[in-house]
């Protein structure tokens, strides 16, 4: 039944993409701050009660409600499956945005892209050449496809929708403030997303490899992945970048100043030709968690 709803899901979203960026953010984003501003007395207690209510109850009501309907009708649990993972997973939000600049690039349209690039990222690109355009490009690919495909993906085929749910409302949490915020209130939110990250960020990671430069990969992921502030997003970059052939990271300007950042991957500077590999890269990482997901279903079916 979970890779009927995957299924379900994906084409949906395939098909009627939503409207807004991000539907689930959207509707998230003031429950939180109303979570925060009643519950943030500084104190890491505060922090486990507001993640419980933020994100864990949430979810185990999605859970509760699945499980009950399937026990009524298989047909009902198989609908909310589709539901909540047509509003989890956030299917469009790579693919059409890496298509628009790689047309700019193509077309020698730096500004275009710039400008394509900071409405889909977020941050100033001002001054970045083609180059960082599609070195920033192909790390958002990167790192909104696992966020809001491949992990979500990893939890719901453990947990169903419920896991789909509380991984993303727990990125969610710790996305919308402040990385350099180290009040004890975000300490265990942080804790949580933490230990939920740290398996499907190395699924991610040997996906990249299994699809891509095996070689490359395994030794980008070895040599340069605990260079990147990040552990586990060096992780998903480092073995992307080793698995296309590429290099990422380097320094940025940002705001008038070079921000320094390690060197990620191997091989040639990126350009448009990567960035639709990277788009290329991601569909059969996909396909290969469908593929997986529809092998553990059918060895399902055939152990009862």
């Amino acid at each position: 039944m979970n890779l009927f709803a995957l299924t379900g899901a994906l084409l949906l979203g395939y098909y009627r993409p939503l409207k807004h960026k991000d539907w689930l953010k959207e509707f998230f984003a003031p429950f939180a701050k109303m979570i925060e501003q009643n519950f943030n007395g500084g104190q890491y207690t505060h922090g486990v009660i507001a993640w419980f209510i933020a994100s864990l109850l949430p979810s185990m009501l999605v859970g509760v409600a699945y499980y009950s309907l399937q026990e009524i009708n298989a047909l009902l649990g198989l609908a909310l499956g589709i539901v909540v993972l047509y509003l989890t997973l956030r299917f469009s939000q790579f693919g059409q945005h890496a298509e628009q600049i790689i047309a700019a690039l193509r077309d020698y349209n730096i500004d275009q892209a710039r400008l394509l690039l900071s409405t889909w990222e977020g941050s100033e690109s001002n001054h970045y050449t083609a180059n960082q355009i599609a070195v920033v490009s192909i790390e958002t690919i990167f790192r909104r496809a696992h966020h809001g495909l491949f992990a979500p993906i990893f939890w719901f085929a453990l947990l169903g929708p419920a896991g789909a749910l509380l991984y993303r409302l727990s990125h969610l949490l710790k996305s919308q403030r402040s990385a350099t915020d180290s009040s004890p209130f975000y300490q265990f939110s942080d804790r949580m997303f933490n230990y939920m990250e740290w398996l499907p960020a190395r699924v991610t990671g040997a996906a990249f490899a299994v699809v891509g430069d095996f070689e490359d990969a395994v030794y980008c992921w070895r040599t340069q992945a605990a260079l990147w502030p990040d552990k586990f997003l060096g992780i998903i970059l480092a073995s992307g970048a080793g698995a296309l052939g590429v290099r990422l990271g380097e320094s940025l300007p940002y705001r008038g100043i070079i921000d320094f950042r390690p060197e990620l991957g191997l091989g040639d500077e990126a350009d448009a030709d990567y960035l639709q590999s990277a788009v290329g890269l991601v569909w059969r990482v996909l396909i290969l968690m469908l593929g997986l997901l529809v092998l553990l279903t059918f060895a399902h079916w055939l152990g009862r």
